[in-house]
């Protein structure tokens, strides 16, 4: 199995430590006792645990540079794939656009998530699988604690995007070369329950603590309360069946013991310290970042929303290498912005949708746009310092470079405070309780945008006075909380969902959840094809697994509900 150029330099590092350390006096000592100093066997199970850690986040953010020591390396139809890309694409957090069809079903191929099954297969549950006996036998039970809240993360997201999976009879080699399917309401148990004896390890005394923790530095108490803020997310995934969801949610909020303060937030932090050999870059930022500019289009649906609440997190999000976008302050421009000469489509004048350009620089395009790629690399908007790193956008309208702003530097959140106060939320609004869902829903605003505006400072070079001020924050809030009381329940379900597909920004993965989950909002932008098809509500399976496992037969249709989405097709399709 192949090990990434990041865990071969930690095995250069550790065979280091284990050298000096054997020719030392010290090499009597109780290693059984000394987390500094590992014997080979331990030292195997340290170079697992980094390998899993690494692409526990790729399975979630993807791959910037298809580095062929990854499990990254045919990059589907995407830039970058990765769970959280397919599902900001598909609820307009970030843009579908530049495949060859606006067709739903073309969207997104068989062949599009090769990379994802093979990373979770082969990448983390194959390593997961060589490193537990060695784990056990030598008593490491943080590691193994750490690797089951990733195996947990990891089946259930899978399940939420392609259904039934194989698990039960998988990764068992020669021995089965085609496991069978299982059904995805058995591995949300079977998650639940490793998070169960992940929290009894993270408890318990380790032999050995791991030399490397990506997320939390070894700290247990914060990796406890990380297990259970997951097992309340996965309670509120399937409340729509399971009638004891929401119980068992307020017994884990009633002991405190979750994420509830942003010290405590469950992120990667991408060291951006290098661009090649592997590149430790936010991929958004390694894809973006280029001396011919941009490569991902930004959602109009997304900064027009920003733009009309006066979002006091659009300056961190976004950066814009242009004022002026052709058709809005300036002229049209046919090679620049092809849709800048044409006519909204009749479904999105009906609507009131934006069409093609905003004002102010914002430059993105629609849900659904195949026109191709021009020359705009240099104009277009960009991601900006949160959570990609990028530049913080001070108005200085300057072409982006690579190494500009933060470097990369950014983080892949994947359970924060601010959104378990959205879970609040949805609960409150499910229990007809709108006092406390607005009070909620505020709160997670406040921790997001205290958060987000932390980030100004990687980009060293900003003019921080451009940042927006206290009052700016407070008149947010204020406009939000109004527009909630002004509306009637649908409307009040369509803000909700509106701030929370704005405060999960960097991990599609909880928009696309919650969308189908609660059928809400209902103002997304529609696709550009007035047809576009049935809403994706579970992917193809991957090619690869069609084509070499007997046991798994192609869906007809991405029309196919996963276990616990009984809602229907969502109205904004």
């Amino acid at each position: 199995m192949k090990m990434k150029n990041l865990n071969k330099y930690l095995k250069t590092l550790a065979l280091i430590v284990l050298v000096i350390f054997s020719s030392c006096d010290s090499i009597d000592l109780d290693l059984t006792e000394n987390p500094n100093f590992l014997t080979p066997s331990q030292a195997d199970v340290d170079f697992f645990l980094s390998s899993i850690q690494e692409d526990f986040v790729r399975q979630i953010e993807g791959d910037a540079d298809y580095d062929a020591n990854d499990n990254w390396q045919s990059g589907g139809v995407t830039q970058g794939d990765g769970l959280a890309l397919f599902g900001a694409e598909l609820t307009r957090v970030y843009c579908l656009s530049n495949t060859t069809s606006n067709q739903y079903y073309s969207a997104y191929q068989p062949s599009t998530s090769d990379d994802e099954w093979i990373n979770m297969y082969i990448g983390i549950f194959g390593d997961i699988r060589a490193m537990m006996p060695l784990a056990e036998e030598n008593e490491l039970v943080k590691h193994i604690g750490i690797t089951q809240f990733i195996e947990a993360y990891v089946l259930t997201a899978m399940v939420d995007f392609y259904g039934d999976i194989p698990y039960s009879e998988a990764i068992q080699g020669s021995d089965n070369l085609n496991p069978k399917l299982d059904d995805g309401a058995s591995l949300y148990d079977i998650a639940l329950s490793l998070l169960d004896d992940a929290i009894t390890n993270f408890q318990a005394d380790a032999a050995v603590l791991p030399a490397i923790d990506m997320f939390y530095n070894n700290d247990y108490e914060k990796w406890i309360k990380a297990a259970n803020t997951l097992k309340m997310r996965l309670y509120l995934q399937r409340r729509l069946v399971d009638s004891n969801a929401i119980s068992s949610i307020k017994s884990i909020i009633s002991s405190g013991n979750y994420i509830s303060s942003t010290e405590d937030d469950f992120q990667f932090e991408w060291p951006g310290t290098s661009a090649t050999g592997p590149d430790t870059r936010h991929p958004r930022y390694g894809l973006n970042y280029t001396p011919t500019g941009a490569n991902d289009y930004t959602s109009n649906w997304m900064m027009n929303q920003m733009v009309t609440t006066s979002d006091p997190r659009i300056r961190y999000y976004y950066y814009r290498q242009t004022p002026y976008v052709p058709g809005a302050e300036i002229d049209p421009d046919e090679q620049l912005l092809q849709c800048s000469l044409q006519m909204p489509p009749a479904h999105y004048v009906a609507g009131g949708f934006t069409f093609c350009f905003l004002n102010n620089g914002y430059w993105g395009r629609d849900h659904g746009d195949t026109d191709g790629i021009p020359p705009d690399g240099l104009y277009r908007t960009t991601f900006g310092v949160y959570p990609a790193g990028g530049k913080f956008d001070d108005d200085s309208f300057s072409p982006i470079t690579s190494g500009a702003g933060g470097g990369g530097k950014g983080i892949t959140p994947i359970l924060t405070a601010a959104w378990v106060d959205f879970m609040q939320a949805e609960i409150a609004m499910v229990e007809g309780n709108t006092t406390d869902a607005k009070a909620f829903m505020l709160a997670g605003l406040e921790k997001s945008i205290a958060k987000v505006q932390t980030f100004a400072s990687k980009d060293i070079d900003a003019d921080l006075s451009y940042e927006p001020t206290e009052t700016d924050v407070a008149d947010f809030i204020d406009f939000i909380g109004s527009v909630f009381d002004g509306a009637d329940m649908p409307g009040k379900w369509d803000v909700l969902g509106e701030q929370f597909f704005v405060t999960v920004f960097g991990n599609g993965i909880e928009s696309y959840n919650f969308y189908r989950r609660t059928g809400y909002p209902r103002t997304l932008q529609p696709n550009l094809d007035p047809n576009p098809g049935t809403f994706i509500r579970s992917m193809f399976y991957p090619a690869n697994a069609v084509n070499t496992n007997s046991n798994i037969t192609q869906k007809p249709d991405q029309a196919q509900p996963v276990f616990w989405d009984t809602n229907g097709v969502p109205e904004a399709n």
